[in-house]
């Protein structure tokens, strides 16, 4: 009788990991911005997260692919702006936030330290700053995949 249970306390303890487990959300998925002007895909890239520009509502100016215009690179003027990865680097640092990424502007040609924070597993506020995290932009984005 006490194997029975010995065996049944460990199945439940099997199935409550499990379930745990699944519940785990992370932001990797298709996400939008406040404004719907763009999706955004989250991605695993190596053992970190990274993002890039997945849609955007006005692709193209005068017949042709958007460009990243304002990059301080020369180099790099010329390249599309959808497909971009503009997030890179992030490392899970709590439970439900990833730091130490970047996050790249293309309407400004800047780069920001950034972090993404689960507020829910449909929205992350995602904040880029300079320096230290207290001065800086947030957003919120919903999941839509």
């Amino acid at each position: 009788m006490q194997k029975q249970g010995f065996f049944f306390l460990l199945l439940l303890v099997f199935t409550l990991t499990s379930l745990v487990q699944k519940e785990a959300v992370t932001p990797v998925g298709t996400w939008t911005n406040a404004d719907k002007q763009a999706k955004f895909e989250i991605y695993e890239c190596g053992s970190k997260l990274c993002g890039k520009i997945a849609w955007m509502q006005e692709p193209t100016r005068n017949g042709k692919p958007k460009v990243d215009l304002n990059n301080p690179d020369e180099s790099l003027k010329n390249r599309p702006i959808m497909g971009m990865v503009f997030m890179k680097n992030f490392e899970q640092d709590e439970k439900d936030k990833w730091d130490n990424g970047t996050i790249y502007d293309p309407q400004s040609g800047k780069t920001y330290s950034c972090y993404m924070k689960l507020l829910d597993k449909n929205k992350l506020e995602v904040k880029g700053y300079i320096g230290v995290s207290l001065i800086g932009r947030s957003q919120v984005w919903t999941r839509i995949q």
